[in-house]
């Protein structure tokens, strides 16, 4: 029997699903995707589908998958999507179809333990700091337990924990075959098991840093590999601008230094003045930071996407560009000492024959950002804790033609994986998210991703949403232009979510309007206790997802979660934890942003319109993404408010309401007072419970 002949029944009213699931359902949509994934493994190619929340996508995907016997890299957007897939899904639906499947889990290096810079870890200035040596502890008791040493398995480690970076290595510091722990080494293990696996799950940036370096062990992997599969597949252009270009950061430099002072003072104590070289180098990093300053980057810290600041021909904007090239020779200066000390000890140890190949990695880096941009890209500044330089393509277009997709007849540069000898077909590429454009060709996802010759398929979601969700406009809210607009949305979220106990998530499209907002929303209910406000920074984001579904319970009072970036999407809080959705305004890209600059002029100079062929697709899909939160499940209900008036007024507005679900809309304040009040009550069938 064909692999399409066989998905059908596995998804049948009588088949496998329904028989070891009693609340399975057959859904005509995930069927419908099934096949045409079937297919797509049968003949090769590439299928874009972009399938609504509620689908059942992740089994869509993975039963052909599974049936067809062929090797499969699954790749998620996130390390917790890894986790999901690897630990239930992939089990789960493997033990129903009775199918025995070698599976791996593969991530980055960072994510495990490595036990030779666990072992240099004491000897870290910040060791010396009693929570730090708590935690480093802690570790070290774990690492004599653990077999994946995979720091996901270390409940209560914090993802910030400045001990990660200890114990864990990067591409730079990495000592490979040479490191004297290596055949324990659990990065090595990790990429073995994946070899041997018939399905192996990765993550986006994985895939992305190994296209960009060669350095996570795809190369090895994919040319074995018929079938990938890419879920929330949305996310790939922006991880793969990222991996594509070419980035520096002040905290590469700082972790350099570090590294220098404790493999000198270990390997070659007295034959170099490592302290004052380690010292001389972070201090140069650090002045580099300092250039930047506070006021170059004012009006940029707000936006979504981070403090990035442009970058002139001669040096990022607001900064003279004499004192930028004088910072850049400095840092090489103090670079070019280093590795001068080096040079004459490096055959002592493998860690100093690697700080010498890193430093000159870094110094030749160093050395591109003295230069001019390449053409047909952009080049920024990316200003937090650190400072990151960064040169990248717009997007991922022409690498994904060009190096991923293309089999090896069609390039000549040689970096394309090969095909499998003797496969029956091309591979198979698949790319599928709930989100993928607001356009029946998904022209917002495919063009920027080269698949502008794939199969395309559009699955709606099976919800009742004109039954189960509402979508309100405030009209009295003054326009987003205004000052008070982010202290407007607040004073209204508050009246709002008291009803219903908490249960509401805000979404904003600035850290600025994140701070205003939440900060109001604490200053009115601190003194009562009456909810309990959760602000996106103040907690790790498992602990606040955590808390935000937990709501009203063991004596806690209700929440109200302030959120941006990644909260719109991926959060999944399906049931009563969350009715109530307020989107601060449209999420347009923001203007001051490089990226989003160099895109308007490149699109601007082609001849094209960019509010029409840029802002307007990213405000639509980050909407729909947005909106996406609110309606998780069958039963769930729940309200979308949108608290910026243009939605209605501005003839842009029935593009952006087209990429919404197809909810109710509530004309009046009195109509969303009802609504509102309905879902304080227990659910009906009854249409206008909403």
């Amino acid at each position: 029997m064909s692999l399409e002949a066989m998905v059908p029944e596995v998804f049948a009213s009588d088949g496998v699903l329904a028989r070891a699931d009693g609340h399975f359902q057959p859904r005509d949509g995930q069927t419908q995707m099934a096949i045409a994934v079937a297919q797509t493994i049968t003949e090769g190619g590439a299928l874009v589908v972009e399938a609504g929340t509620g689908v059942g996508k992740t089994f869509a995907y993975l039963v052909p998958a599974l049936l067809s016997g062929e090797r499969v890299l699954l790749s998620t957007a996130t390390k917790a999507l890894q986790d999901q897939l690897f630990a239930r899904d992939l089990p789960r639906l493997a033990h129903i179809l009775g199918l025995p499947v070698r599976m791996a889990l593969l991530k980055g290096r960072a994510s495990y333990l490595c036990l030779h810079r666990m072992e240099q870890a004491r000897q870290d200035a910040q060791a010396l700091d009693r929570g730090v040596a708590r935690v480093l502890a802690k570790v070290e008791d774990w690492s004599r337990q653990t077999v994946s040493g995979d720091l996901a398995e270390l409940t209560g480690l914090d993802e910030r924990s400045p001990v990660i970076p200890l114990v864990t290595s990067t591409r730079e510091n990495c000592l490979g075959s040479s490191c004297p722990r290596f055949r324990e080494c659990h990065v090595h293990r990790a990429r073995r098991e994946a070899l041997a696996a018939d399905i192996v799950v990765i993550n986006h940036h994985l895939f992305f840093a190994d296209v960009a370096v060669r350095e996570s062990g795809m190369a090895e992997l994919l040319p074995t590999v018929r079938v990938v599969v890419f879920d929330e597949a949305h996310q790939i252009n922006e991880t793969g601008v990222q991996f594509l270009g070419t980035q520096i950061s002040t905290g590469q430099w700082i972790d350099f230094a570090r590294d220098l002072l404790i493999a000198g003072l270990q390997h070659a104590r007295g034959l170099a003045d490592w302290t004052g070289l380690a010292q001389l180098l972070e201090l140069s990093a650090r002045d580099l930071r300092l250039v930047v300053g506070t006021a170059a980057f004012q009006g940029l810290n707000g936006i979504s996407g981070g403090g990035r600041l442009r970058w002139t021909e001669e040096a990022p904007e607001g900064v003279s560009g004499a004192v930028w090239q004088s910072a850049l020779r400095a840092l090489a200066s103090a670079c070019a000492q280093a590795l001068e000390a080096l040079d004459t000890v490096s055959e002592m140890s493998p860690d100093l024959e690697r700080l010498y190949e890193r430093g000159s990695a870094l110094l030749a880096r160093l050395a591109r950002f003295s230069g001019p941009c390449q053409a047909d890209a952009v080049r920024w500044l990316d200003v937090g804790n650190q400072l990151r330089l960064i040169e990248s393509p717009l997007d991922i277009a022409d690498a994904m033609r060009t190096r991923i997709l293309a089999s090896p007849a069609e390039t000549s540069d040689g970096e394309a994986w090969p095909e499998e000898p003797g496969s029956n077909a091309g591979r198979a590429w698949i790319f599928t998210s709930a989100t993928l454009g607001a356009d029946d060709a998904l022209t917002w996802f495919t063009e920027r991703a080269g698949l502008t010759d794939a199969r395309i398929l559009r699955v709606a979601s099976p919800f009742d949403y004109a039954r189960q969700a509402a979508l309100y406009v405030p009209r009295q809210l003054p326009s987003p232009a205004d000052p008070s607009h982010s202290r407007s949305v607040a004073d209204w979220v508050a009246l709002a979510a008291e009803p219903l106990g908490g249960r509401t998530l805000v979404l904003t499209t600035t850290l600025k309007a994140l701070r205003t907002i939440g900060d109001a929303l604490k200053a009115r209910w601190q003194a009562s206790g009456t909810l309990e406000v959760l602000v996106q920074g103040e907690w790790p984001k498992r602990r606040l997802m955590e808390r935000f579904r937990e709501g009203a319970s063991h004596g806690r009072p209700g929440c109200v979660l302030v959120a941006s970036a990644s909260f719109w999407e991926g959060f999944d809080v399906p049931g009563d934890a969350l009715q109530l959705v307020v989107i601060d305004k449209l999420p347009f890209p923001p203007p001051g942003d490089p990226l989003v600059e160099a895109r308007t002029q490149h699109i601007e100079m082609a001849g094209g319109k960019a509010f029409t062929a840029y802002a307007l697709p990213e405000a639509a899909v980050a909407l729909k993404q947005g909106a996406g939160r609110l309606i998780r499940h069958e039963a769930d209900r729940g309200i979308l408010v949108v608290g910026d008036t243009r939605l209605i007024t501005m003839g842009y507005g029935k593009r952006l309401l087209a990429a919404l679900p197809p909810m109710r809309r509530l004309e009046s304040l009195e109509e969303f007072q009802s609504a509102l009040m309905a879902l304080t009550k227990p659910s009906t069938t009854d249409p206008t419970c909403l």
